[in-house]
């Protein structure tokens, strides 16, 4: 032959010898499929390698089953599944692809033992070969009942260990990842992407298309890069101070802007601009793992969207990172703007607005609150008023010289003179010193009970003043708020209202966050207070929503 045959299969070399004309049956057929003899006085006998050929594929048919190394470790891990050891020594454990005859006693008895405090929540300091050990337990099923638990599992272990050992994020997102396809999970492959930039491509277009489908607000920093055609790394003011801002603002941004046009056009971004159709991909499972092939297969075939190669959608995105990118400039002090920034001036005024209220809350948080109460000097504060209301009280009654302020005057005057007389007539007797007794307790009696009715009725007074006051605020902020508003407050005292509140949202072509403030600054201008906290309903106000159903 001409060239070294070093490395040749055997399927070559057969090729190059002299039957390389030979026709080579199918494995399904029945009958060997021979060549026609050479015609003329020269012919050659026919060859017997195609039935030979025959019975070797007969015998590999037939043949049992092989049992692989990756089928005996996942036999081995079932048996296994259970096993826990008493709290033991740490041992370095260094293995290229470790299983458990790779371990020494030694070694095993920490592995069980880590392994146990891990399925607790515990993860105590241990080698990468341990680790490695354990998630291919999971990924060949063992661990778990539930799938979404064994995702959750593999999903726990990456984050408690990838500050430690970088190489995590190299193979656990596609590990993850392929662990939701082939057990059809529906979960965010965001963090996947962000964690393992290797795996930006099909990974990223897969969850462009979940969020722009189904769940715009999930959308993060890392997958819509992938939509933009400015580059936003090589940006100054993102590489320096805008980084945070950039990173956290972009995503509701585009969120706004696809409710915005929900409720403008009736159709969503990836609607109103709709991509290609899928282009399937073969992936490959669980690549370099300890892995049995047996179980789920050798690969999965998955449909991708490539939503990044629509034009008008991604240079929408691409304009909206630079207008994001604009403001929070403006924002944050930063001296420069980029050129040419071309949107809709309805769009621009809803991100400007947004932007303003978002980064002002922003602003606040950090500061803390405005105000801080002191709850003692609160409690005295109350202590005080309520003498200062007594005093303004009995101050009225003298100011008005009504039939109260001339009872009390002859009252006390009576507890005085029979004081007096008391003290006058002492010595004449038990009697005298019992009638003035009397005089003195009826007068200060007398008083008390006068006192007491006054201050009785001051306060019944008050209290329905107040309480007109707070019905004619709630009836004031219930017409003030829109019919959107009211909704939202509404469904925020429903159960799953939170749900409801995104949807009305996406309905109103705006943000469910930018809702709760418009709502809370109409609140503090006619309320005093906000009456959402969060993304709940103060519990202050929820007697009064019968306002907001009139």
């Amino acid at each position: 032959m001409a060239k070294d045959r070093q490395g040749l299969h055997f399927t070559e070399l057969v090729w190059e010898s002299t039957e390389q004309n030979m026709a080579v049956p199918p494995r399904s057929s029945a009958e060997p499929v021979i060549p026609k003899p050479p015609e003329g006085p020269g012919k050659k006998k026919t060859s017997q390698y195609d039935t030979v050929q025959l019975q070797l594929w007969d015998m590999e048919e037939t043949q049992e089953p092989v049992t692989t190394t990756e089928s005996q470790f996942v036999q081995r891990a079932r048996e296994l599944a259970d096993h826990k050891e008493p709290a033991a020594l740490f041992v370095p454990f260094k293995s290229y692809w470790p299983t458990y005859g790779h371990m020494t006693g030694a070694q095993s008895r920490w592995y069980f033992y880590w392994r146990d405090e891990v399925r607790q929540g515990r993860y105590h300091k241990t080698d990468l070969s341990y680790i490695f050990l354990h998630v291919y337990e999971l990924i060949n099923g063992v661990g778990w009942d539930e799938p979404l638990d064994g995702c959750r599992q593999l999903s726990l272990l990456w984050e408690a260990y990838r500050d430690k050992y970088k190489r995590l994020d190299q193979y656990l997102g596609g590990w993850v990842a392929d662990f939701s396809f082939v057990h059809k999970l529906d979960i965010p492959l965001s963090e996947i992407v962000a964690r393992s930039r290797g795996l930006a491509g099909d990974l990223a277009e897969l969850e462009l298309t979940r969020c722009l489908t189904a769940a715009p607000e999930q959308l993060s920093f890392e997958v819509l890069t992938v939509m933009s055609d400015y580059d936003i790394s090589k940006s100054k003011f993102y590489t320096g101070e805008g980084k945070a801002a950039a990173e956290r603002y972009i995503p509701q941004v585009v969120t706004l802007i696809d409710a915005y046009v929900s409720r403008k056009h009736g159709s969503n971004l990836i609607t109103m601009f709709p991509p290609g159709p899928p282009v399937v991909r073969e992936r490959y499972l669980f690549r370099s793992a300890v892995y049995d092939i047996s179980l789920y297969g050798y690969s999965v075939l998955v449909p991708v969207v490539r939503i990044s190669k629509s034009p008008p959608l991604r240079s929408l995105i691409t304009r909206l990172f630079r207008l994001t990118e604009n403001k929070l400039r403006a924002l944050m002090g930063y001296r420069g703007r980029l050129k040419d920034v071309k949107v809709d001036a309805d769009m621009e005024d809803l991100v400007t607005r947004f932007l303003q209220r978002e980064f002002r809350k922003a602003e606040q948080e950090e500061k803390g609150p405005a105000v801080v109460i002191d709850q003692r000097k609160l409690e005295q504060l109350k202590s005080d008023s309520e003498i200062v209301r007594t005093l303004l009280t009995v101050e009225e009654m003298m100011e008005s010289g009504d039939e109260v302020l001339a009872e009390l005057e002859f009252v006390s005057h009576g507890a005085v003179a029979g004081a007096v007389g008391g003290h006058i007539d002492q010595t004449a007797g038990n009697d005298t010193d019992t009638v003035a007794e009397f005089d003195m307790e009826d007068g200060v009696a007398g008083e008390s009970v006068v006192v007491s009715e006054v201050e009785d009725k001051a306060a019944d007074d008050e209290g329905t003043a107040l309480e007109d006051a707070e019905n004619d605020s709630w009836t004031l902020f219930a017409s003030t708020l829109s019919r959107l508003q009211r909704d939202v407050v509404l469904a925020l005292a429903e159960e799953d209202g939170l749900a409801k509140v995104h949807r009305l949202a996406a309905g109103g072509g705006t943000m469910a966050e930018l809702l709760f403030d418009e709502i809370n600054e109409v609140a503090m201008d006619i309320l005093g207070d906000l009456i959402i906290d969060g993304e709940e309903l103060t519990e202050e106000c929820i007697p009064m929503l019968h306002y907001l159903k009139r």
